[in-house]
């Protein structure tokens, strides 16, 4: 294949760690990984980023600067078939005359399942193959313990802007990979909105600038009604099932939790804008409801069910108003993980003690048998009571007499419900 027959983003492929963008923490001058690269030592890694940061390119080049065999295996399309012949091909090379290592680089080691996971690990742990494994997943829950264990785990950063805009220019200068052979040019501020479009993905940004450069060309104007049509509304990144996922439904929570208004809208807002289904985000919001508000404002829980109903109704986009509105009210009303905390402790309670009895003034006497056993007998009714209360009527079991699991904040109407507690208790 010729060069200018390659898509732009694999013509620009680093073809040194010097040319590497964006991942300063591992091959910056001092950084760990280049330093032990620069002594000839590579052991075994994941690389663990989102996609286009650099993982494949990057074990390229490693593979390069260690005199390495390479060979390159998708978790995807590989099986036990293509195990065997890359490791049949790293003994010949160990046991060859130059004695060369082999690095086995597997993109997306995550879709392994535990035998191949494990069908690996003697090979790594006697230097047959320097494992590199790359994912978009945290290995920590994607990987085997076992194999984890061998590994070091590398994080790459998305690109920033300015990093991008680095490598949208070194394109369109590059006379042999790039577009500099031809006589369009782009506004600087094209490559600003692409870089932006792009969201931290060095190959997203290359193929939306040779996209975008072919349809200048085509048209014969780089007018910016061109651009505005070409990037349309763009999906920030998002992977509904991955890290990034976890990351950002863990800050929405937060942010409600600690009564931010913006900061939970924000990223509500950036959760719809990336594909994440409604329903998902109104449960989790009436999740909060019950754990985060509790008591302390009963209406939350009615705020969130009310919310989902009507996005269920109206679906989206007309329906993401009234989870935005839950999502605002929860954030901005009194909080209390009292229940929360007490029910933790019961069960706590509960797996320590056992099963103990129900005392025996609280037990059900519907036959005259029980009740000549002494079911019920003592049981004071309340209603027959001063203000409603038989005070001082033991309800918890003999062992557990006293005991008190639920403390209400003095917020919201929990405050309310503390000052009648002190009352019942006598405190």
């Amino acid at each position: 294949m010729k060069a200018n027959d390659q898509p732009l983003a694999e013509r620009m492929r680093p073809k040194t760690l010097d040319e590497v963008l964006g991942q300063d923490h591992l091959l910056g001058a001092g950084a760990p990984l280049r330093v032990l690269l620069s002594n000839g030592q590579c052991p075994s890694l994941v690389f663990w980023g989102s996609p286009g940061v650099g993982k494949t390119t990057i074990a390229r080049l490693i593979a390069r600067q260690v005199d390495a065999h390479f060979i390159a295996l998708s978790a995807v399309l590989a099986g036990v078939k293509e195990l065997r012949e890359a490791v049949a091909q790293a003994q010949q090379h160990k046991q060859g005359l130059l004695a060369r290592r082999t690095i086995l680089f597997v993109d997306e080691i995550h879709r392994f399942n535990k035998s191949q996971q494990d069908a690996l690990l003697p090979f790594v742990e006697d230097g047959t193959i320097t494992l590199i494994g790359a994912t978009t997943e945290n290995p920590s829950f994607e990987l085997n313990s076992a194999l984890l264990s061998r590994l070091r785990v590398m994080v790459l950063k998305p690109l920033a802007e300015d990093q991008l805009i680095v490598l949208l220019r070194r394109a369109l200068s590059d006379e042999v990979r790039g577009l500099a052979a031809t006589t369009t040019t782009l506004p600087e501020h094209w490559l600003h909105r692409l870089a932006e479009a792009a969201d931290g993905d060095a190959r997203k940004s290359l193929v939306l600038l040779e996209t975008v450069y072919e349809l200048a060309r085509a048209e014969g104007t780089t007018d910016d009604a061109v651009l505005a049509r070409f990037l349309g509304q763009g999906l920030r990144r998002f992977d509904k099932s991955g890290e990034q996922f976890y990351d950002q439904i863990s800050a929405l929570h937060k942010s409600v939790r600690g009564s931010n208004p913006d900061a939970a809208l924000y990223w509500f807002a950036r959760m719809m804008d990336g594909g994440a289904d409604g329903n998902y985000l109104a449960r989790r919001l009436v999740r909060m409801a019950v754990e985060d508000v509790g008591v302390a404002d009963p209406r939350a829980l009615q705020v969130s069910m009310e919310a989902w109903q009507a996005y269920e109704r109206l679906g989206s986009p007309e329906g993401d108003l009234a989870l935005a509105n839950a999502v605002v009210y929860l954030a901005c009303c009194s909080k209390s993980n009292a229940v929360y905390t007490a029910l933790k402790a019961v069960k706590q309670m509960i797996e320590q003690t056992g099963t103990l009895e129900v005392p025996m003034h609280l037990r059900n006497a519907p036959t005259k048998m029980m009740q000549e056993l002494g079911y019920g007998e003592g049981y004071r009714y309340d209603h027959d009571e001063t203000n409603a209360n038989a005070r001082g009527q033991q309800f918890l079991p003999d062992k557990l007499n006293g005991k008190l699991f639920y403390h209400p904040t003095e917020r919201g109407l929990e405050a309310k419900i503390s000052e009648r507690l002190r009352d019942l208790r006598g405190r």
